[in-house]
């Protein structure tokens, strides 16, 4: 009676979620073991970091790049993927999702990325990681290897994680936990990118700017007082005769902020409020990177004088103001990175991560530079995160993240042909590739 009661409550959760919540049979890798040695050979290799290498082979092992070059030998016994006519790429990166944390947004019991509070800074989201997502999947047959999955929610969000789209549990996906702490700038909302209104209320402007005035206040009294807790902590290590002091989880996780070991992104989207935000950043002393960003060409001269990288995106939309130019959301990139701004490209989705090749390649018709437009979705990011030594381009020694293409990987009409993630072959398949070979055999 037990397992039918059970059984009746999975059939029932199954019809209220949709089949489309559930992970495919292709979401796991069949490469659970030790990454194997490759030997990808007749390739262009698009190191990204040197000359493009026209024929050349690409030796994996151990799930690195074990050689890279013209002249390279294959090692006995590889498997051998003969590349003539294909070109290699590292692996693209989204610089801001909701991968493994939302499935379906319109279903509540599916998204995991907010929690209630305005600090929410002790909130990590590597343990809350989903890595059944069928997003996951459908992101890795486009050629993404790797995102930033990050939390929402409060004006602190919390701690977001780099993770490889591969793994069993969230520990084997995680790249670099934390990765950045998470604010959203007073009036910003990440989803839409419109202006907050505060609970949607009808408000003055005036009453919205000082709710704004009041919502940076606090943020900058929690920055003080985690800079004072991190204070008196230190001094009680150097004297341990000082008074204890009681540990604030939410403090605690602030400290590497305040001493500028970990970057805070800062979602923030208009002109004025970026520029606020570039203030807070300089007067609290800590590193920002910024997120959004759609008027941040305006401030493209102050954005490169203090260093701050800028994620864009989402680019595919329509323009934030009515006056705006039409093609403004697609030359933002070009017109920041001519600067001399460090750029990479975001989704901030879950399901659409597997568009970001589109949000590159579109910003490169809109005069961001073809170069630029590749490593803002590889070096770039790897960089901006600290994790440029293992990631993002095509050298040796660094992790195999590797797709090997029929064309360049910004455009549509390009295929991946080979994937690899941590030396391992993945699968091409995905929820979307099942249902298409499904239907297409349909009699």
């Amino acid at each position: 009676m037990k397992r039918k009661l059970i059984a009746l409550a999975a059939a029932v959760l199954t019809a209220f979620i949709g089949v489309a919540a559930l992970p495919s049979r292709s979401s796991r890798t069949v490469s659970a073991g030790a990454a194997g040695t490759f030997a990808i050979t007749n390739a262009r290799i698009v190191t990204v970091t040197g000359p493009v290498i026209e024929n050349g082979t690409v030796v994996v092992a151990d799930g690195k790049i074990a050689a890279v070059g013209a002249t390279v030998t294959v090692p006995s016994g590889a498997k051998v993927i003969d590349a003539k006519g294909l070109s290699v790429y590292p692996g693209m990166i989204d610089s801001g999702t909701e991968i493994g944390l939302t499935e379906i947004s319109s279903v509540s019991g599916t998204v995991d990325t907010t929690e209630i509070g305005d600090n929410n800074a002790n909130i990590h989201v590597d343990v809350a990681l989903h890595p059944d997502s069928s997003h996951v999947a459908v992101a890795r047959v486009n050629g993404i290897t790797t995102v930033l999955s990050e939390p929402r929610g409060g004006l602190i969000a919390g701690q977001s994680a780099l993770i490889n789209l591969d793994g069993w549990v969230p520990k084997e996906m995680i790249l670099k936990s934390p990765a950045a702490m998470h604010i959203t700038w007073p009036g910003a909302n990440a989803a839409g990118f419109e202006f907050a209104g505060f609970q949607g209320q009808r408000r003055s402007v005036i009453e919205v700017r000082r709710e704004q005035d009041r919502q940076v206040d606090l943020l900058k009294k929690i920055i003080r007082q985690a800079r004072a807790y991190a204070d008196a902590k230190e001094a009680r290590e150097k004297d341990p005769t000082l008074p204890r002091q009681d540990v604030d989880l939410k403090l605690e996780a602030l400290i590497p902020v305040v001493r500028g070991r970990l970057p805070v992104v800062i979602l923030a989207v208009n002109e004025r409020d970026i520029k606020n935000a570039i203030a807070f950043a300089d007067e609290m002393k800590i590193k920002m990177i910024l997120s959004g960003g759609i008027e941040a060409y305006k401030l493209a001269g102050e954005l490169k004088a203090k260093n701050i990288p800028v994620l864009i995106g989402p680019v595919l939309r329509m323009p934030a103001n009515e006056d705006d130019p039409y093609d403004m959301q697609f030359a933002n990139a070009g017109i920041l990175s001519n600067a001399g701004v460090k750029i990479a490209f975001q989704t901030l989705d879950s399901a659409h991560v597997r568009d970001l090749p589109y949000h590159a390649g579109m910003a490169a018709a809109f005069g961001l530079g073809k170069e630029d437009a590749l490593k803002a979705v590889t070096l770039y990011p790897a960089q901006i995160f600290g994790v440029a030594d293992q990631i993002g381009s095509i050298e040796n020694g660094k992790i195999a993240n590797l797709i090997v293409t029929d064309g360049d990987p910004l455009e549509v009409l390009t295929q991946i042909k080979y994937l690899f993630i941590e030396g391992r072959q993945i699968p091409l398949t995905s929820r979307h590739t099942e249902l298409y070979e499904k239907y297409k055999a349909r009699p």
